[in-house]
């Protein structure tokens, strides 16, 4: 059965400090599994190619992007001191791109509103 699509999803890029990327790796096994415990959490991952990393996320909504940043707020800070945010994308229906442009701000991610779609149970 086909649902309408209104998974709001976070795309960020990470570039990693050169010989720091096991590190980084180690910091995404630990979001991870911080992230498990989220009731708003559809999937979370991350992947790699080279120093790039790329963490895969969607969430039921607006408010379960920001519990989720709140959530691993600590860990990611600890990224951010080996790795740089490349891109943030931010995929959502219209409603939860605006509940998100405010605090999402200073991260500077370019937002786009989910206007057709659908997702399989």
């Amino acid at each position: 059965m086909a649902l309408e699509d209104t998974v709001c999803t976070l795309v960020p890029y990470f570039i990693v400090q050169d010989g720091k990327l096991d590190e980084f790796k180690a910091l995404g096994e630990q979001m991870v599994e911080k992230t498990r415990s989220e009731d708003e959490v559809v999937f979370y991952g991350f992947s790699f190619s080279g120093q790039q990393a790329h963490c895969r996320e969607g969430y039921r909504s607006a408010a379960g992007v920001l519990a989720h940043l709140e959530n691993v707020n600590e860990l990611l800070g600890k990224a951010l001191q080996i790795a740089s945010i490349e891109r943030l994308e931010v995929h959502a229906p219209a409603a939860d791109v605006a509940a998100l442009e405010g605090p999402l701000k200073e991260l500077g991610p370019t937002f786009f509103t989910m206007e057709s779609g659908f997702r399989k149970n």
